[in-house]
């Protein structure tokens, strides 16, 4: 699974985080989603006790860990790896492995860090991650947490790949309480949109034409309820798509200068 987290500069009001903390985030999150502790086996939930079992293989964790160190290389060449190698067997196979792997890679970075400490690198310091690979269940917590960067879910896209047809969608759930009524931020399903062109048809060069769209359209001040200030005008989800296809298809998109 593949979650891009960059924090617009015409949003750093909608963020929790000060301004100075937000400049230059661009990380990438490379979480396994197959394996550990949600699908591993025993589980049960008995009356007074209840298992579950967490899991890998040598080959599970190659896999994903050579997904974030080609995706490094197209970025900016470090990979901070996660995990909880001093109190779980698991997460010392996992730091083995990934350090192995890593080999293969002179040209990419290598840090490890310590869940606990991952998690507040990511409010602390978060522009000095390029990177993230982290197994099932840490990637799902601190997702979570680094989608709060941008100021509001409605922003993420995400992509889930593997060997078949990959599943690009946003990061948000439905939303049933603001169902049909036109103020749903649509750029996050938008930007999982740019996902599926760059990720699953290899279409480079129209994924970023999808980019910068959305983000000259956030630099020309387009706002919907969830990341507008108090009195700042307000647009529907048509009325933002429309501002995005239209920058789309007359090639006006500017570079984000984000990467």
């Amino acid at each position: 699974n593949l979650r891009p987290v960059s924090v617009h500069p015409a949003l750093h009001h909608a963020s929790p985080l000060r301004p100075e903390r937000l400049e230059g985030v661009d990380l990438l999150i490379v979480r396994e989603l197959l394996g550990g502790l949600y699908y591993g086996l025993p589980r049960a939930l008995e009356r007074d006790a209840a298992v579950n079992t967490m899991r890998y293989t040598v080959p599970e964790i190659e896999r994903v860990a050579r997904v974030a160190f080609e995706a490094a290389r197209t970025r900016r060449r470090s990979v901070t790896s996660v995990d909880k190698a001093n109190v779980l067997e698991v997460s010392q196979l996992w730091r083995e492995t990934v350090t192995r792997v890593a080999a293969e890679y002179p040209d990419v970075k290598l840090e490890h860090l310590y869940v606990d400490y991952a998690a507040m690198r990511l409010v602390t310091a978060p522009a000095a991650i390029d990177v993230l690979l982290t197994e099932n269940l840490f990637g799902d917590i601190l997702s979570d947490e680094a989608a709060v960067l941008t100021g509001s879910l409605g922003l993420l896209p995400s992509a889930s790949i593997g060997d078949g047809p990959g599943l690009f969608e946003p990061v948000h759930g439905s939303a049933p309480d603001i169902a049909g009524r036109g103020i749903a931020n649509p750029l996050g399903a938008i930007a999982s949109g740019a996902m599926l062109l760059r990720y699953g048809l290899k279409q480079v060069e129209a994924a970023d034409a999808v980019d910068d769209a959305i983000a000259s359209v956030l630099a020309a001040g387009a706002r919907t309820p969830d990341i507008a200030r108090p009195g700042e005008p307000m647009l529907g989800t048509r009325e933002i798509g429309e501002r995005v296809a239209g920058l789309v298809l007359e090639g006006r998109g500017v570079a984000r200068g984000l990467r």
